[in-house]
């Protein structure tokens, strides 16, 4: 169990650590979140390097997805049965152990033992996630949009941290390209640690343990799942297609610098909206924002058709971390209207699961269809969920009014 200081009444806790808690889990998610960008900006290119075939370039990538999804329901289980911090630091001693692993592999040139890493780094990546509905946990009902998105902005200072580790230390061991950075990495997965020992959050209760209704009931509402398949989408695409973007850039000649600049702008407008999503939220109903963010995202896909200069790589990579944040933010907002608090663990891990777990779906396909048909065909594969979500908003909106959350 969690220590006392981590037991307190909800409404005290409320009163006392909310603000305290959202920051925190913030400045957090700006260390842990420079992981996903270290591993989204190196894996291809480490892969391409040390894969056995081009073919399989992007599957330490995919691997890191399929860590997510893995991780995603034990990782729930043990925050339901041992309160959410301790899961925050079981995921981030993953966090360190990716570190130390891929350094390792790179130093032996184990393309396998290098995936093996990565899904550590998944691993890390699915507690990450969660600190966004840890935050929704310890304020007022009026206030979890913005504390959900309050905690999606700490992304924005891993925008930064991520693509600075990998330009200024990817060669400062020369005979092992990127070696000295996932040690950086793994120093700063353990600073968050230190970060998310001050968090304190409400311990599991009896409720928590063994009340709430069948998971299966909840998950069959039609609001619930409209929020899955939007939050399925919305990062199915983003995963999908930045996870091709820094080979393709590769592949026309830029260097890893231009990709690195580029992914370090599109983490930034993954989380920079956060600052004003929950208020978005709140005005407009979530249902719009997630609309908006569908939007964004198929016009990331036609800027990417419309040139193959470095500008048009990097007005797609903004376009697309925009449509992720006003996408799976929006999403979010709507899982938390599907659960009572008893039931939060279950059904946010449910969530979670199923959104990385075809992610994983993208991931594995993303590369095979650049190696064999190009970066046009991976933009244009993106539209086919792009209308399955707009159609399954379409018909949320005509069964169930739009109601703004504040």
């Amino acid at each position: 169990m969690s220590n006392p200081a981590a037991v307190l009444p909800k409404d005290t806790l409320r009163a006392e650590t909310g603000t305290g808690n959202v920051l925190r889990l913030a400045l957090a998610q700006a260390l842990a979140g420079a992981n996903s960008v270290v591993v989204y900006a190196t894996g291809a290119v480490i892969g391409s390097q040390l894969a056995p075939s081009p073919t399989l370039a992007t599957l330490p990538i995919s691997i890191f997805v399929v860590g997510m999804a893995a991780c995603t329901l034990p990782a729930g289980r043990i925050a339901r049965a041992y309160g959410r911090r301790t899961a925050f630091l079981a995921g981030t001693g993953c966090g360190v152990l990716v570190g130390l692993l891929a350094a390792l592999a790179v130093v032996l040139s184990s393309f396998w033992l290098f995936c093996a890493a990565t899904f550590f780094g998944g691993a890390y990546a699915a507690v990450v996630l969660s600190f966004r509905f840890a935050a929704a946990d310890c304020v007022a009902p009026e206030r979890r949009p913005r504390a959900l998105s309050a905690v999606m902005a700490g992304g924005v200072f891993a925008g930064i941290i991520g693509p600075q580790l990998v330009s200024h230390t990817m060669s400062l061991w020369p005979a092992h390209l990127f070696a000295a950075t996932f040690l950086a990495q793994a120093a700063v997965a353990a600073l968050s640690a230190v970060v998310l020992m001050g968090v304190r959050l409400p311990g599991p209760t009896q409720a928590d343990l063994s009340g709430g209704r069948p998971l299966g009931e909840i998950a069959r509402q039609p609001r619930f799942v409209t929020a899955v398949l939007c939050g399925v989408v919305s990062y199915l695409l983003m995963n999908f297609l930045m996870t091709a973007a820094p080979l393709a850039m590769h592949l026309c000649g830029f260097t890893q610098d231009d990709a690195n600049l580029g992914l370090q702008w599109h983490v930034i407008a993954m989380y920079a909206p956060s600052f004003f999503t929950g208020r978005l939220i709140a005005r407009f109903g979530a249902p719009r924002v997630v609309a908006a963010g569908l939007s964004l995202t198929a016009a990331a896909a036609f800027v990417g058709l419309s040139g193959l200069d470095l500008a048009h790589f990097w007005a797609f990579l903004v376009l697309l971390g925009l449509g992720w944040n006003f996408g799976f933010v929006g999403a979010s907002a709507m899982v938390l209207e599907c659960h009572r608090p008893e039931e939060r663990t279950r059904v946010q891990s449910l969530n979670d699961f199923v959104v990385f777990g075809t992610m994983a779906v993208g991931s594995f396909s993303s590369g095979g269809l650049l190696a064999r048909y190009g970066w046009d065909v991976v933009l244009w594969v993106s539209f086919a969920p792009l209308a399955v979500a707009v159609a399954a908003l379409g018909l949320s909106a005509a069964s169930r009014p739009v109601r703004a959350a504040g």
